[in-house]
């Protein structure tokens, strides 16, 4: 007696008594994010446990939404640009100051400076936290306080992420002030120096905005690449000389490299 072919399993009901197709899309963003590598449709359909058909149709949606993005060659998933900006849209001031603290704390005890963490407000930068070092004469200035980017090493650093366009639309807007007498004024001399910065991924202000205070800062990535901010220690000339300054590099850039991982970065300047 001839009998019909078996019918295939039927996809898995939920778990949880919530909506079907949601708890699936879910499922599949938290295995594509497992694999670096990419995931080919039918290693993602066996590990959530779909037909592949349902696996497809669902990661087609996926993909036209931005949430998934598959290669043009190989077809394996990856995850899209919208995961990242609903991440990065999350990550608010607050949330920053607090990872930012302990790390600034550490840095205060390791250099015995001050030292801050800025993020850009406009044309200046602000002050979003900071940590007394444990020496002598130490800068007092509150959290929260602008200053001017093109004179400060924090400042600089969030220049220097800036596009080549961005920057070129902030020189031909922003009041390049005088602070001191070493400020940096000239439009092509701040390009200069803010390149140098690039390049070398350290800023320095040696008493451009404070004749007493010199600084150096570095910059602080997310999980993109992206720089959200600027670490920095700043301190009396006569104490933070020149040797100094850069005998504490390291321990500033180390201190940006975890910042930056807690931030979801991988690493590597």
């Amino acid at each position: 007696m001839l009998r019909p072919p078996a019918s295939p399993p039927a996809d898995p009901e939920p778990k949880t008594g919530g909506v079907q197709s949601l708890e699936r899309a879910f499922g599949i963003l938290e295995e594509v994010a497992r694999h670096r590598q990419g995931i080919s449709l039918a290693e993602l359909a066996k590990a959530i446990g779909l037909h592949n058909s349902t696996t497809f149709h669902l990661a087609k949606t996926m993909v036209s939404l931005g949430y998934l993005r598959q290669e043009r060659d190989t077809k394996r998933y990856h995850l899209g640009g919208m995961v990242f900006s609903l991440a990065a849209n999350a990550l608010n001031e607050i949330e920053l100051v607090g990872v930012a603290t302990p790390i600034l704390e550490q840095i205060a005890r390791d250099t015995g400076e001050t030292a801050h963490f800025a993020l850009r407000s406009g044309d200046d930068v602000v002050v979003a936290a900071r940590a007394l070092g444990p020496g002598a004469f130490q800068l007092v200035d509150r959290a929260g306080g602008l200053r001017p980017a093109h004179c400060t090493g924090l400042g600089k650093v969030l220049l220097a992420a800036l596009t080549p366009e961005a920057f070129e639309a902030y020189l031909a807007t922003a009041k390049l002030d005088p602070w001191t007498a070493k400020s940096i004024t000239d439009p092509a001399e701040l390009r200069a120096d803010i390149e140098r910065v690039r390049k070398h991924g350290v800023a320095y202000d040696d008493g451009e905005f404070d004749t007493e205070v010199r600084c150096i800062a570095v910059p602080v990535r997310d999980f993109t690449g992206r720089t959200i901010g600027s670490l920095g220690i700043s301190g009396p000339i006569w104490r933070l000389t020149l040797q100094r300054v850069e005998e504490k590099r390291a321990i500033l850039l180390q201190a940006a490299d975890k910042f930056s991982s807690e931030l979801g970065h991988p690493g590597g300047r």
